[in-house]
């Protein structure tokens, strides 16, 4: 078997850029990226089963979190079997746990991506610039994401989806997309990858 391709898991809330990171790592120099991910993945999923790996914290579709298991199985399957055959594969999702009941599902991709080159980036972005970006959201995609409060404060469930998706926060880099642009990020991403090793995948593991 010859080199495996290179995993870079972005993991973030929903509209804090990771798709425009995947897309400037896709345009970078070397390696051929594919992108797999929330986006890739809802367009696969059945009706009745999406968010799909896209469920929002707070446990209000029990019904849905044991597809959502067998979903993220499945994502991770073909990110490793793309991996084995040489290509690189960057997989923007938002992690979490905050089900009815706990899942487990970033421990166990965790087991299964120790030891390869997969490197896992938190992508941050502030509270406030996540809302900016939804009010300019684009025609076709309104609702799509929790808007303002009616007094134009920040809504719980942005709250929880960022403390949620960012726990417990252990990265082998993280980025803000409120000050850098994606191209600098996928810069960022592409240093770390050729400084070394990653780590928390395998930090992940252990626990």
């Amino acid at each position: 078997m010859g080199r495996a391709g290179t995993i870079v898991v972005l993991n973030g809330t929903p509209r804090s850029g990771k798709s425009s990171i995947a897309a400037a790592l896709q345009g970078s120099a070397g390696g051929v990226w594919l992108n797999l991910g929330v986006d890739a993945f809802e367009s696969v999923t059945p009706a009745h089963l999406r968010p799909g790996i896209g469920l929002r914290p707070g446990g209000a579709r029990p019904d849905l979190e044991p597809h959502v298991v067998a979903l993220f199985d499945a994502l991770y399957a073909s990110v490793l079997a793309c991996s084995r055959l040489g290509l690189d594969v960057v997989v923007d999702v938002g992690h979490h746990d905050d089900y009815s009941s706990p899942r487990g599902i970033l421990p166990a991709v965790a087991r299964t991506l120790a030891g390869l080159p997969a490197y896992l980036v938190g992508v941050r972005c502030p509270d406030e610039e996540i809302l900016a970006r939804r009010d300019r959201v684009e025609p076709g995609r309104e609702g799509r994401y929790a808007g303002r409060s009616p007094d134009g404060s920040v809504p719980d469930i942005v709250r929880r989806w960022d403390r949620a998706v960012h726990d417990p926060g252990i990265y082998d880099l993280e980025v803000d997309t409120s000050r850098s642009s994606p191209a600098a990020c996928a810069a960022a991403i592409a240093e770390r990858i050729g400084a070394g090793p990653p780590t928390a995948f395998a930090e992940l593991a252990r626990r």
